[in-house]
């Protein structure tokens, strides 16, 4: 065929359909039982002049310090308290120094040999230690530490950051997942899941991961703590240094209820298994190289969030007391997102949250609480990808709730683009077709900008505490 037919049957392709986008209306047009709709000519320019519109996805460098932006300290202060309170990565706080007493400690945990630990509970965008372990490289970097942090004793799912094995008899029990899992009434510790044992024995095995771009820190541990809760007359534990080929104490108790066993090898190892004997929930093991900070992936699939309070305050404040929580990160509504049809059902789930926030502040009062809002998520509407309708207004109430209960905000959404951006996320490979999940490079970008959220907090905190410096009175020496 000639190239000049071909062009004249394309121009009479584009016209038909042009035209039929025209003339089919917006609802479409029903056929017995199906519903044919058009993408209309005014979208399709749309999309096109939105994907021109690029949103927020330029890579992050927050690894890396940032250099003071102005000579003067009150110049640094009105930068970074812009930073912390206005843009696309901002906070929403319930005070202006929320975060003052966790940076305090944070920064002199190495001096106190303190080991304070961040929890990041979240839906299936944090499993396999997405986001987390960006986390964890920025905390570590400045602030000392290292470890990949508390895991379960038997994995659910693979880690980037750390290799398991595991062997024995054990029940899943978990505050989440389909009806296939077995529940119990509260007996899940601080990962919302445990693993019973009940008069055997088990063991886990924790390697070093060979996953490309995984920090240094995060391979090489020296302490590690059992948690647990001993439901029997004698629990049992061994923990084998198996790079350094060393056997480390044995280490029991007779004494029933929620405790915890440490063990520090003499050098750092990659390769360790810990054996345990008796009847007992196993919590999880953290898995550290103190003292500094340590950063916890606690991924809980298909959850919005609701489960904390399935937890009495006085059975999950003891398993925090036993760790030295300094922030809890809560990362959810995703997955509520489909099903919120209006401003009610968006209030019912907020309440719920609020109540999740202020059975947290009772279990752990000395940890604060930081709640991280949902990505832009897109649905087909009109045969476009558009912004779930209502996720916009969820956003700005979660925000609203958090801070009204005394917990700081940071939105995912605000800091990808906003209405829209997960469609642009998607043609630059940042996220999957389904057009909720993050590719891995997409997740990477997202936990740098979260650690660079907290950043630019610590640095309007160590400019402050100078500008509130009093001046020293002293003569000086002629």
């Amino acid at each position: 065929m000639k190239p000049s037919k071909i062009l004249a049957f394309m121009a009479v392709v584009m016209t038909a359909i042009a035209a039929a986008g025209y003339i089919i209306p917006d609802e479409g047009i029903g056929v017995g039982d199906t519903r044919i709709r058009m993408a209309s000519l005014h979208s399709i320019v749309e999309t096109r002049q939105a994907t021109q519109d690029t949103p927020n996805t330029q890579e992050s460098t927050s690894q890396e310090d940032t250099p003071l932006p102005h000579p003067t300290t009150g110049d640094s202060v009105a930068f970074y308290r812009n930073r912390v309170n206005n843009g696309p990565q901002r906070l929403w706080l319930p005070d202006a120094h929320y975060f003052d007493a966790f940076w305090h400690n944070v920064e002199t945990a190495r001096r106190t040999g303190r080991t304070i630990r961040i929890l990041h509970y979240g839906d299936s965008q944090i499993e396999m230690d997405r986001m987390s372990s960006r986390l964890r490289i920025g905390m570590q970097r400045h602030f000392g530490g290292g470890g990949p942090g508390m895991v379960p004793f038997h994995t659910i799912t693979p880690s980037l950051t750390v290799r398991q094995s595991t062997s024995g008899e054990l029940v899943h029990l978990s505050s989440f997942g389909d009806s296939t899992v077995v529940r119990s009434r509260g007996d899940y510790g601080p990962m919302m899941q445990c693993f019973r044992m009940a008069e055997g024995t088990a063991s886990t095995t924790l390697r070093r991961a060979q996953t490309k771009g995984v920090d240094e820190r995060a391979k090489r541990f020296s302490t590690v703590t059992l948690l647990y809760n001993n439901r029997g007359a004698r629990f049992v534990a061994t923990l084998s240094d198996r790079r350094n080929k060393t056997e480390l104490p044995k280490l029991s108790t007779t004494e029933r209820g929620i405790g915890s066993f440490t063990w520090k090898t003499d050098s750092t190892s990659d390769n360790i298994r810990l054996n345990v004997q008796g009847n007992a929930d196993l919590y999880g093991v953290l898995v550290d190289n103190g003292p500094g900070v340590a950063v916890d992936n606690i991924p809980m699939r298909g959850c919005s969030g609701q489960q904390f309070t399935l937890i009495p305050a006085e059975k999950l404040g003891a398993a925090y007391s036993k760790m030295d929580v300094g922030l809890i990160i809560l990362q959810f509504g995703g997955n509520s997102v489909p099903y919120l049809k209006n401003e009610k059902q968006i209030s019912t789930y907020c309440q719920s949250i609020g109540r999740q926030i202020e059975h947290l502040h009772r279990c752990c009062p000395k940890a604060k609480i930081l709640f991280i809002g949902p990505s832009d998520m897109s649905t087909r509407v009109a045969g476009k990808m558009q912004t779930y309708p209502m996720l916009p207004q969820l956003v700005d109430s979660l925000a609203a709730t958090a801070t009204a209960h005394g917990a700081a905000f940071w939105s995912i959404y605000h800091s990808m683009g906003g209405y829209g951006s997960m469609a642009e996320w998607n043609r630059q490979g940042l996220a999957g077709s389904d057009y909720i999940h993050f590719t891995q490079r997409g997740a990477d970008m997202t936990g740098d900008r979260l650690w660079e959220t907290l950043y630019n907090s610590y640095r309007l905190y160590i400019h402050e505490k100078k500008q509130a410096r009093p001046l020293s009175t002293k003569p000086r020496r002629r």
